[in-house]
């Protein structure tokens, strides 16, 4: 685990230094992989900030809180981000990944709207690679909220097939998955 503290118009000290990094410790027990954790600490005029931005498997998740001690700053936001972590962890419980872990690359390529006016060929603008991890249309819905993202690429653990979901304008999601001719 890495731990950097960072001290904002405050003087760096030991004491806070050593509570901060034992408090951000504690939560290796929901985390299995190595986790890079930034703390930043400051202060303004009476407020006492804790920042906390982690990234765990991936997946990044922060908190912040303020109150009128440091030390209580910390706890909180630790706690914040114990109850963030543990929700994770039992939401990943709730959904058993596939026992194959291979992962399929699958490219996006977007063409320019001219190039289909004219004669020539297209050409590629833009191009992305995406794994496609092995998991279900539910996991797959997970990983989007707590990515915070517009659609992901994933391998469908029930036909095995390359699909993507999408969150939709109204809040609900979409799914696209190939269809054979």
């Amino acid at each position: 685990m890495q731990v950097s503290v960072t001290f904002k118009h405050l003087d760096p000290t030991d004491a806070i230094r050593s509570y901060t990094e034992e408090k951000v410790k504690k939560i290796k027990k929901y985390i299995d992989n190595p986790i890079e954790a930034n703390v930043v600490l400051s202060v303004q005029k009476y407020r006492h900030i804790a920042e906390v931005n982690l990234m765990a498997n991936g997946i990044p998740i922060s908190g912040s809180e303020a109150t009128e001690d440091m030390y209580s700053s910390i706890d909180k936001v630790m706690d914040k981000i114990e109850r963030q972590l543990r929700r994770h962890k039992e939401r990943i419980k709730k959904h058993k990944p596939r026992a194959n872990n291979s992962t399929t690359t699958l490219e996006e390529t977007i063409y320019s709207s001219e190039s289909f006016e004219s004669e020539s060929e297209p050409e590629v603008i833009k191009m992305e690679n995406y794994f496609a991890k092995p998991m279900s249309v539910d996991e797959a819905v997970m990983q989007i909220d707590l990515l915070h993202q517009d659609f992901l690429v994933f391998t469908n653990a029930g036909n095995n097939s390359v699909s993507v979901i999408y969150r939709r304008k109204d809040g609900n999601y979409g799914l696209i998955e190939p269809k054979s001719v």
